[in-house]
């Protein structure tokens, strides 16, 4: 039962192995094999690098047959296609658009399963992608508010440097009337006379200011507080809004190339197993020798062939004589009286109903 599954999977003629050696349903059944456990690791390879899409497994497994399948067909038609027949070199211009199919199919399905294979040394490279994505987002987030940020608090700055200016515009006119009073400066007389009382309305006057200014300036910078304290809160809001983004970075391609950053010597003995396995049943096709069921594959297809020719042949002389005797049949009646004078009486009709037509015509129009 599992040597008709193999052969079957083998693509060759059933009912011709039925009739051959034991060796021969033996090498066909090896190459099925062949066929079918690509086809499984196709299957499986492509299974893997679905889930990884689409987070799925049933949906992985679905479209994962159906890819097992469509490589198992591939390779089904690739053996059975090629003929052991004509030179060596015949059979190798034969066989080479199959083997370019073959290392193609070789590279699809070893891609996943390397992705598998590696699976913990991508992890670990892609966390450091996702690392310095991070810390590059955060500096491109922050280019969008630290202008804002540094405007607002030189803003601030600014506020308070008013109010220390006026502070100490106030503390210089409190220390002149003071010493205006103690007679230590100015008309250096004690006492609070006349030119002190000008100086302390002086001061009165710029420390009300300065109250004012405080007041007005306290607000601007509660504001603009506000302001910054807003802008920090949107920069973190922004930040954990594009984290998962990044945090997310982990699809198909995103770990094709971090394996493709991995040392590439070990991906390419993987590579070299899967082109192996794939190219062998060509490699055995090719590289055994024309077998019983070869002997027999072409006396079928050949005898076929000759019947066919033969056929159309038949078909070519048989069409060439019915011209002849259409020729000669055609020629001998158109030498006859009876058709002659048959015809020119026809004809005579003919032309006596078109004149009556025309004469009635010309009727209809007087």
């Amino acid at each position: 039962m599992l040597k008709q599954f193999f052969i079957i999977c083998s693509g060759a003629d059933t009912d011709i192995l039925k009739s051959s050696s034991n060796g021969e349903q033996n090498k066909y059944a090896g190459i099925g094999a062949t066929v079918f456990f690509t086809a499984v690791m196709a299957f499986i390879a492509s299974a893997y690098a679905l889930f990884t899409v689409f987070d799925t497994l049933f949906t992985a497994i679905g479209f994962g047959l159906i890819w097992g399948l469509l490589i198992f067909n591939l390779d089904r038609f690739i053996v059975s296609t090629i003929k052991k027949r004509g030179s060596a070199l015949d059979q190798i211009i034969q066989a080479f658009p199959r083997l370019v199919l073959a290392v193609i199919i070789a590279i699809v399905i070893s891609k996943p399963l390397e992705l598998k294979i590696f699976e913990k040394e991508i992890n670990q490279v892609l966390l450091e992608q996702k690392n310095e994505l991070t810390l590059a987002n955060q500096d491109q987030i922050a280019l969008q508010f630290n202008p804002k940020t540094k405007a607002m608090e030189q803003n601030i700055v600014a506020l308070q440097n008013d109010i220390k200016t006026k502070e100490a515009e106030v503390n210089a006119l409190y220390a002149v009337f003071i010493n205006e009073a103690e007679g230590t400066a100015g008309t250096n007389l004690i006492g609070k006379g006349p030119v002190y009382k000008e100086k302390r309305d002086k001061h009165d006057a710029a420390l009300a200011d300065l109250q004012l200014l405080k007041e007005t300036n306290t607000e601007k910078i509660a504001t603009i507080e506000t302001a910054v304290n807003q802008l920090k809160i949107d920069y973190d809001t922004q930040v954990s809004t594009t984290q998962p983004i990044i945090d997310g970075f982990d699809g198909l391609m995103a770990r094709v190339t971090a394996l493709n950053t991995l040392p590439w010597i070990p991906s390419f003995f993987i590579f070299l197993l899967f082109l192996a396995i794939e190219t062998s049943p060509i490699f055995a096709k090719l590289m055994s020798p024309k077998g019983e069921y070869d002997f027999k594959l072409e006396d079928q297809e050949t005898a076929i062939k000759s019947l066919v020719d033969q056929k159309v042949q038949e078909r070519k002389l048989a069409l060439k004589a019915d011209f002849a005797i259409n020729d000669r049949v055609y020629k001998d009646i158109a030498e006859e009286d009876e058709l002659y004078e048959y015809k020119r009486k026809k004809a005579r009709e003919l032309m006596q109903l078109q004149a009556d037509a025309f004469y009635k015509g010309q009727q209809k129009l007087l």
